[in-house]
């Protein structure tokens, strides 16, 4: 039986891939962690995917993925597929998405130096990475 399109609902294609693919709450390991990062708390230019196959501190497969100019990486359909099957062979029974961007895309020790500020995203100097609340 064919189905007959719907009328009024928007293409399942530009919805944000995000809200597609994950269920909240714990259902045991492995577990998928998800987190955005970008300049400021309105563009993620940056999604970072860990893979925890049993509890411990770091990841067992770590992957990242930047968005190119000012395409937001929670919106582009390519690098949610790409994530999709990066997570695809490690079967997670469990998926935590951060809630929204968690700090700037470049990285202490490697992109500027230890214990300074990046100087690429002034938005983030003293602020706190969950809140977005001024610290200093």
């Amino acid at each position: 039986m064919k189905r007959k399109p719907r009328l009024g609902k928007s293409n399942a294609l530009t919805r944000s891939w995000v809200n597609r693919k994950f269920r909240s709450g714990f259902r045991g390991y492995p577990i998928a962690t998800i987190a955005f990062y970008g300049p400021d708390d309105k563009l993620a230019t940056k999604v970072v995917v860990g893979v925890f196959l049993r509890e411990s501190s770091e990841p067992d497969f770590l992957e990242r993925w930047f968005s190119k100019g000012d395409i937001d990486v929670r919106e582009d359909l390519d690098i949610g597929e790409q994530i999709v099957g990066f997570l695809k062979p490690h079967a997670s029974r469990s998926t935590v998405i951060t809630e929204g961007i968690i700090g700037c895309p470049h990285e202490e020790g490697v992109d500027y130096p230890e214990g300074a500020s990046c100087p690429q995203c002034p938005f983030w100097v003293g602020r706190d990475r969950f809140t977005h609340d001024r610290i200093q």
